[in-house]
């Protein structure tokens, strides 16, 4: 399991080094499989609608070795595009982060459940 997480680590930052900029600014994240779920989601007090921001919920991130609680926070708006909050969802090679990030809102297609915040 170690093997693949640092394979998947050094391969993501070969790719990232050869990515234009404006591609990187786009690009939604990348994706951890680990072995064990994450913890339950923490409960966080939502704040009241912020305009020109949304809402980026706080999340369980991997650290390399266990979990860690990342806090919510508010992101700048970016006109045609939608914030992804990152997700963990269970396959048959383990449970998968996908970080998240903004995405082209023409691109986004079908959501599958997942959250987009207010729209400022």
């Amino acid at each position: 399991m170690k093997r693949h997480l640092i394979l998947a680590a050094l391969i993501a930052t070969g790719a990232a080094m050869y990515l234009p900029l404006p591609a990187m600014a786009q690009q939604v994240g990348v994706n951890i499989v680990i072995g064990n779920p994450p913890p339950p989601p923490r409960y966080e007090m939502v704040p009241a609608p912020r305009r020109g921001y949304v809402w980026a919920p706080g999340y369980w991130n991997w650290n390399g070795r266990r979990h860690v609680w990342v806090q919510g926070h508010w992101e700048h708006s970016r006109r045609g595009q939608v914030y992804m909050q990152p997700e963990w969802r269970h396959d048959r090679e383990g449970w998968r982060l996908n970080r998240g990030g903004w995405r082209n809102e023409r691109h986004h297609g079908h959501d599958h459940g997942r959250h987009h915040g207010p729209r400022g």
